[in-house]
């Protein structure tokens, strides 16, 4: 049965899936060149393109993303050529230009906004090349297939694990540091939120302070941002609805010049290595953990079908809907399924191989990476 998505969504696929292991949350890399190999040998299969969109805001894309997309495809016979825009909407569209160029059989993209995706989609139809979106739907657009977790359940997570942090603290006031207003994912996400969290604020039980979008979802605006919504308010603050781990880091780092750091609640998403650590530390209430394994296996899935032409067994893969309502279209969807993750269940992450055990737990949180049984 197929399900929709506009206002909410409904988790597909289960599990924990073995991946590599990431390094630091949120630092920079360096762009996937057209030979990456992520540590494994190029196929000779026909040419499949990858475009990433950046790496300054979140590690995930090169740490995760780039390795896991990469032996993920050559698995199934295609030859990935693998880019990372680094945020520029000019490179991604020249990007997309060169791998057209070299008649790649199926485009995969995760643009740095919608419109620059959705423009990059109407040349790759244009050419007859089918079109998957990777992680951000997006509106307008014409992609055949979107692949991604249920964006408004990781929302609800985030909401949820603010709700329970502050659930002795009746009228307890609220920050909402959001992402990228050009991302439907951020949409989603903050709809997700607001699934739990408005009714609280309706109802007095919470207070919402303010909430402010951040622009490329660019750490050091959120951490202005915050400060700034911080300083308004008399520097008073009980919890913070961070979007990622990245805004949750720079919230953190004010909260410490306010000598406020594990006295307020900071939620978060991505399980980087910074954020888990910072959940250890008790400066950081949350993230949200999302098996980047499992999307980038299915992606490739669907890449292989569609190389062969062969849709109908790429909608057996695809077997939910998303809603693109500018574009006034339904698109065929893989909808996984994400994990809130507290101190309670960190390890949870490392045990999948996501996260090095040696790069949370260390100085102040190895011992309790002992007593969480953390190796």
């Amino acid at each position: 049965m197929k399900r929709s998505q506009t206002l909410a969504l409904l988790a597909a696929g289960t599990g924990l899936v073995l991946a590599l292991a990431g390094c630091g949350a949120n630092s920079s890399g360096g762009s996937s060149g057209g030979d990456t190999n992520g540590g494994q040998a190029a196929s000779n299969g026909p040419k499949v393109g990858v475009i990433l969109p950046e790496t300054a805001t979140s590690a995930r894309w090169e740490a995760f993303d780039q390795p896991m997309l990469q032996s993920a495809l050559v698995k199934a016979g295609l030859n990935p050529i693998i880019e990372n825009a680094q945020g520029d909407n000019q490179k991604f569209s020249q990007l997309a230009d060169s791998m057209l160029s070299q008649n790649v059989k199926v485009l995969i993209i995760a643009a740095p906004n919608g419109d620059v995706g959705a423009t990059v989609e109407r040349k790759a139809k244009a050419q007859g090349v089918p079109v998957i979106d990777y992680d951000r739907l997006n509106l307008g657009g014409s992609a055949d297939y979107y692949v991604s977790f249920d964006n408004v359940r990781v929302g609800e997570l985030q909401g949820q694990a603010l709700k329970q942090s502050l659930a002795d603290k009746p009228g307890a006031q609220v920050i909402e540091i959001e992402g990228s207003p050009t991302d439907n994912n951020a949409t989603l996400f903050y709809n997700g939120q607001q699934n739990i969290v408005k009714p609280l604020y309706d109802s007095g039980a919470l207070k919402l302070v303010n909430s402010q979008r951040i622009d490329g979802w660019d750490n050091a605006k959120g951490g202005n941002t915050f400060e700034q919504l911080l300083s308004a308010n008399g520097g008073k603050v009980d919890g913070v609805l961070a979007a990622n781990d990245g805004l949750a880091g720079a919230i953190i780092t004010v909260l410490r010049k306010n000598n406020l750091a594990g006295k307020i609640p900071v939620t978060g998403q991505d399980a980087s290595a910074a954020g888990l650590k910072a959940i250890l530390q008790k400066v950081q209430y949350s993230t949200v953990f999302k098996p980047i394994q499992q999307e980038a296996d299915a992606t490739a899935e669907l890449a292989a079908d569609l190389v062969k032409g062969d849709t109908a067994a790429a909608d057996k893969v695809a077997k939910d809907s998303s809603t693109d309502p500018t574009g006034n279209r339904t698109v065929k969807s893989v909808l996984l399924t994400p994990q809130m993750i507290t101190y309670d269940n960190v390890k949870t992450v490392v045990d999948a191989g996501y996260v090095k055990a040696s790069e949370i737990c260390d100085g102040d949180t190895a011992g309790v990476c002992a007593t969480l049984n953390i190796s």
